[in-house]
């Protein structure tokens, strides 16, 4: 997914539990999806920041020496500006892009 286009906020904001369950039914199993989507992005993230950074990575053996790179600094900053992986997960939820089961449910029916 394309994090650079999300309109999620960069800052928290308080939201009404009860009307975010409406779907699931449950506040506890909102929370959960959100969480693990939130889990399943940070991972994403992670692993692009890591094969972008992973080109200027040294492999001198000199600890000393500390190389400043302007792309580098750059890239980072960018991913320290998303917003957070709970907040890109709850905005999903929102927008009803999140796809998620209760395998539980579905034995009960």
């Amino acid at each position: 997914m394309d994090y650079k286009k999300v309109n999620a906020p960069t800052n928290t904001i308080s939201r009404d539990m009860n009307s975010l369950s409406e779907n699931v039914g449950n506040v506890y199993e909102t929370v959960k999806i959100i969480a693990k989507r939130a889990n399943q992005i940070s991972v994403e993230l992670k692993s692009e920041i890591e094969k972008k950074l992973q080109d200027f990575t040294n492999t001198s053996e000199n600890i000393e020496e500390v190389f400043e790179n302007r792309e580098q600094i750059e890239i980072s900053r960018f991913y320290e500006k998303l917003p957070k992986a709970s907040l890109l997960a709850t905005q999903e939820f929102i927008e009803d892009k999140v796809y998620y089961r209760n395998p539980l449910r579905e034995k009960i029916k």
